[in-house]
Formats: C-alpha cells, structure tokens, sequence
C-alpha cells in the first residue's frame, strides 16, 4: 500500500488538468507504483503466496489500462510508457 503523500505526489506527476484523479494515466501509475512496492516485498518474502496474487491482480489490471490507453491514445500512450519505462 503507498502512503497518502506518494500517491498525491504520483497524481500531480501525471495528471492532465487540476482536478484529474481517475484517468488512465493517473491510474496505470498508481497501479505501477504498487506493483513495485510489492515486487520489493516479495523478493524479502518469497513464500508469501497470498501478497503474490495480489501481485498478479495488479499486473492484469494494469495490463487492461494499459491496453485501453493504447486503443483510446496512442500519443498519450507513448509518453506515459517512456515516463514510467513500459514495455511497449
């Protein structure tokens, strides 16, 4: 879980206007961001196997964003992959 001042943080990093919270790149970045954090978790505790389904949760979930993104904008697509190092 991120911490409320990371992710406001996160969200002002990638928002398209003032008041934007819940768009793709908003939350393909959240979603990122706690992909890591608990990447890092895991590799400390490898046989926590409950945190690793959350895991795969996150990485589909954030696969069907990306997707998404990319049908809707490729533009907008292109620059979120370079800021958060995507695969493309």
């Amino acid at each position: 879980m991120l911490k409320a001042k990371k992710k406001t943080s996160i969200i002002k990093e990638h928002q398209s206007h003032e008041k934007d919270t819940g768009s793709s790149e908003v939350q393909i970045a959240l979603v990122s961001k706690q992909i890591e954090a608990l990447t890092a978790h895991l590799k400390k505790h490898p046989k926590d196997q409950h945190s690793r389904r959350g895991l795969l949760q996150m990485v589909s979930k954030r696969k069907s964003l990306v997707d998404y993104l990319k049908k809707t904008s490729t533009r907008r697509y292109n620059t979120l992959a370079k800021k958060l190092g995507l695969k493309k």
